[in-house]
């Protein structure tokens, strides 16, 4: 039996404080500061989904800040973000859903300070055949995308993909044997996702450093979302998962710490294709 939804709040219900820097929007509010500050501004169980794609600790360049934040000590990074985590669990709404977007040796961590407080549902494993192996190590070859819930998830859909086939004599890449008639319409997506592909392209990028690939907010919200739901992002860099948000009709409340990437975020969802 689905659990019955509390009454829609007001937008302004998702503030306790709003932040001093703030752009408002017709679906949802921007501000312009760190992440932690944000959670901290959000009220108590006012999200549906939670997105984290935090910054992977890599030394990666990012606006004015340059690599040094993004380049931490690794018992700073795993406090700052078991902070993340922690109030995250205080602003998600009883059946709501968190997805944490990260490298797999960080998502093992994260995944226990995850299971104390929420119900795990999945470890979703994302091709992301982009890097080179250590001398000491196999291929990375996938991205961990972490799903877990506040209780019995108020919303979940099972999303169907297209058959996987063959480019050139379109044929099905697997044998489905006696149950081909069933998958003429599509597969039922797995916790495997195979389909996806880096940004990297500057034809397709909307700044420098690293972007999301848009199909995987896409399909968090197709599994967690509803129209009229709240979508907090409190690493919202380009803003992929804000547009993802807004073409199903979601509203949201995101933060990113670099105003060049609020002013793209803004940008952007004045612009993208409804």
């Amino acid at each position: 039996m689905s659990m019955a939804y509390t009454k829609k709040p007001k937008r302004a219900d998702w503030w306790d404080v709003r932040p001093p820097r703030m752009y408002r929007l017709p679906q949802g509010d921007v501000a312009c500061c760190d992440a932690l500050l944000f959670l901290s501004s959000l009220r108590k169980e006012s999200a549906d989904i939670i997105f984290l794609d935090p910054p992977f600790n890599l030394g990666k360049h990012y606006g004015r800040n340059g690599s040094k934040a993004d380049s931490l000590g690794d018992e700073d990074y795993s406090q700052y973000i078991t902070q993340i985590i922690q109030r995250s669990v205080h602003v998600l709404k009883n059946g709501g859903s968190l997805y944490m977007y990260h490298l797999p040796r960080w998502a093992f961590k994260f995944a226990n300070v995850l299971c104390a407080q929420l119900t795990f549902r999945h470890w979703i494993a994302v091709s992301m055949k982009n890097g080179f192996p250590g001398a000491r190590h196999l291929y990375p070859a996938h991205y961990s995308l972490l799903y877990f819930t506040k209780g019995e998830p108020r919303q979940f859909r099972r999303p169907k993909i297209k058959t996987p086939k063959c480019r050139h004599c379109n044929s099905y890449v697997k044998d489905y044997g006696g149950y081909e008639r069933f998958v003429r319409r599509g597969i039922n997506l797995s916790d495997v996702w195979e389909d996806v592909s880096p940004v990297r392209h500057k034809k397709y990028k909307h700044r420098a450093s690293n972007e999301l690939p848009p199909v995987i907010p896409r399909r968090v919200i197709q599994i967690s979302g509803r129209p009229g739901a709240v979508f907090v992002d409190p690493f919202a860099g380009a803003g992929t998962a804000l547009v993802a948000a807004k073409e199903a009709r979601m509203r949201f409340v995101a933060c990113d710490s670099e105003l060049s990437y609020c002013k793209l975020i803004l940008k952007r969802l004045a612009f993208e294709k409804q």
